[in-house]
C-alpha cells in the first residue's frame, strides 16, 4: 500500500494578510445581500460567492506585486 502525500501544490494558493481582509468584505456583502457578479445580477450561491471572493483577493495580491 502506498503513502499518501500531500504536495504544496494540491494544498492550494495562499492568501496574503490584505487578500483576508478583501475575502471576509466580500463573503459580508454576499451574507447581507448585497454582493453583485460582474453582470450585475445579485449573488445566491455561497460557492460562486467564494468564487469571486477568491478572485478579488487574487487581483488584490497581483496589484500589490507591481
Amino acid at each position: 500500500m502506498l503513502a499518501m502525500t500531500t504536495s504544496r501544490s494540491s494544498i492550494g494558493k495562499q492568501i496574503t494578510r490584505p487578500g483576508k481582509k478583501k475575502v471576509k468584505k466580500v463573503m459580508g456583502e454576499y451574507k447581507k445581500g448585497e454582493l453583485k457578479s460582474s453582470s450585475g445580477r445579485k449573488v445566491t450561491n455561497r460557492k460562486q460567492a467564494v468564487a469571486i471572493a477568491l478572485s478579488e483577493a487574487q487581483r488584490k495580491k497581483r496589484k500589490r506585486r507591481k
